[in-house]
């Protein structure tokens, strides 16, 4: 989403990279190319006016002239005004201490609110929540099977006593929303759900009509939060829209939809400054799991190209199973060997993960690789693991045996060439090196680390170069001939030393002839 916006901000900041100190010049620049980054992203203008008043405002002053390092106090200025008009702090659902939390959608017609219901709902019941889901968009065709079927992907309830409009049955008049409305959250106390969401038709900011029947079912079921979805993709016209709705059912928080799509983005920078309300969720893919709690200070991060690890790790966290890294953890201390069992239980955890790009976009600097992430193959998982099943639980757990048929065998059973098969074995082999020499405490390709060449702090070369110790014979006799032989080389070698110290000849039986000096050389050694 914003991707034109982040390739353009970094671009400005790197030509300050290096400056040991920043002129009023060198600011004006900086805050022209942020203004028009934000313009070209669709940010409202009165929202880019305050932005880049603020940022030039504090560039100026004694906060970036006392830096060691300016260029990075430019960057943190930007990012934690970034943080400011998305909302400042991550804002949480606040829950009803008596009764069940009742939570209203609102929003245009095609903004998604009915998929995010499900998400939504979804979500919370990993909480450890009890949610129902309440169909009140009575309007559109088929909104309410939708509903349904949503409900039934999510595992929530849904509490639908109308049918509401079909496209079979135009002519049959529209049920009452509002009396859904305190039905369903009549419902929800009786069945002990603890969080209601009442999924509401979606409206114009311009209908009259529709906007009224949006306050009736406020002040019917008097919800604690009515949430705001905006789609993401909108443009211009967000900051006009969220007013509108802002007037109109005084909302509480907002759900910006579509947050993977292409556009500028310009929505999720504009609508929290403008409305003053937070951005409390966002909807990252079609997926009932690509849902997430917003949190302002890291979606800066990853406009700013920085990375948001801390997303990264809590997504592992929930899709990792603790057993299977335990019991990884304990044949890793073992020092067991890594089979091919052991890497397709790593590649099913990973798949359990989510999306491979959207992972590798959370990494810092991944910007700078975007381009090869955009041309990666998700399938790629899919054919690894598809060689891996192929094989035997024997060929698994010994590689080394898989020969040139088994892996004509291999690639039939897989669908590939014997190409990718070959080159899947060399890989593995190469992890399984590592693993190793990690498992032994050292790290590979670091010089001076515990088992690896030229430990003790000496470098790869002079390993290299260093003589190969000769193996010990298995044969007793040729062991000890061996030896034998050792003794009469290191005997010859101490008659072949001069005697005495090293800077001069300190008597004994030494005879000048034996360096082979040049001729009247011998007098300078004294004899």
């Amino acid at each position: 989403m914003f991707n034109s916006l982040s390739d353009r901000l970094t671009a400005t900041f790197k030509n300050l990279r290096g400056k040991g100190r920043l002129t009023e010049a060198d600011v004006d620049a900086t805050v022209r190319e942020i203004r028009r980054a934000l313009l070209d992203a669709d940010v409202a203008v009165p929202v880019v006016r305050e932005f880049t008043g603020r940022v030039r405002e504090r560039a100026l002053g004694a906060e970036v002239s006392a830096a060691l390092n300016p260029s990075q106090q430019i960057v943190k200025i930007v990012n934690e005004e970034l943080q400011e008009i998305l909302g400042g702090e991550t804002r949480r659902i606040r829950l009803a201490k008596n009764g069940p939390t009742v939570i209203m959608l609102a929003g245009l017609q095609g903004a998604g609110k009915t998929t995010l219901a499900g998400k939504l709902s979804k979500w919370l019941k990993a909480q450890g929540h009890s949610p129902i889901l309440v169909a009140c968009d009575l309007q559109r065709p088929n909104a309410v099977t939708q509903l349904q079927v949503v409900g039934q992907r999510a595992n929530v309830p849904v509490f639908a006593p109308h049918p509401g409009a079909t496209s079979t049955e135009l002519d049959q008049p529209a049920g009452d929303p509002v009396a859904v409305a305190r039905a369903g959250v009549e419902e929800a106390r009786q069945k002990l759900h603890d969080v209601v969401i009442v999924d509401t038709a979606g409206r114009l900011g311009v209908d009259a009509d529709m906007m009224e029947q949006a306050r009736q079912i406020r002040r019917a079921i008097v919800p604690n939060e009515v949430l705001f979805v905006i789609d993401s993709m909108i443009g211009q016209d967000a900051v006009n829209t969220a007013l509108a709705f802002d007037e109109g059912v005084n909302f509480t928080g907002i759900v910006l939809s579509k947050l993977d799509g292409d556009a500028r983005g310009g929505a999720a920078l504009s609508v929290a400054s403008v409305t003053g309300k937070p951005v409390m969720f966002a909807s990252t893919g079609e997926g009932l799991d690509d849902f997430e709690l917003f949190h302002p200070d890291r979606m800066a991060s990853r406009i700013l190209d920085m990375g948001d690890i801390l997303t990264l790790i809590e997504q592992a966290e929930k899709a990792w199973d603790k057993d299977e890294a335990a019991r990884m953890a304990k044949k890793f201390a073992d020092q067991e060997d890594f089979t091919l069992e052991d890497f397709l239980a790593q590649m099913q955890q990973i798949r359990n993960m989510g999306s491979m790009k959207k992972m590798l976009m959370m990494m810092p600097g991944a910007q700078n690789i975007r381009q090869q992430l955009e041309q990666f193959d998700e399938r790629e998982i899919d054919r690894v693991e598809a060689i891996v099943r192929s094989m035997t639980p024997h060929e698994r757990l010994a590689p080394k045996i898989i020969n040139g048929s088994r892996r004509a065998r291999i690639a039939r059973g897989s669908g590939v060439h014997v190409s990718e098969v070959n080159g899947l074995l060399e890989r593995f082999a190469q992890a399984q090196k590592m693993m190793k020499k990690m498992a032994q405490g050292g790290m590979p390709g670091m010089p001076g680390m515990p088992g690896l060449p030229g430990a003790g702090g000496g470098s790869r070369k002079n390993a290299k170069n260093a003589p190969k110790k000769k193996a010990k014979s298995g044969n007793p006799a040729k062991a000890a001939q061996e030896r034998k032989d050792a003794e009469a080389r290191r005997a010859n070698a101490a008659k072949a030393l001069p005697t005495g110290a090293a800077f001069g000849q300190q008597g004994g039986d030494f005879d000048p002839s034996q360096l082979n000096l040049p001729k009247g050389f011998d007098k300078f050694l004294g004899k």
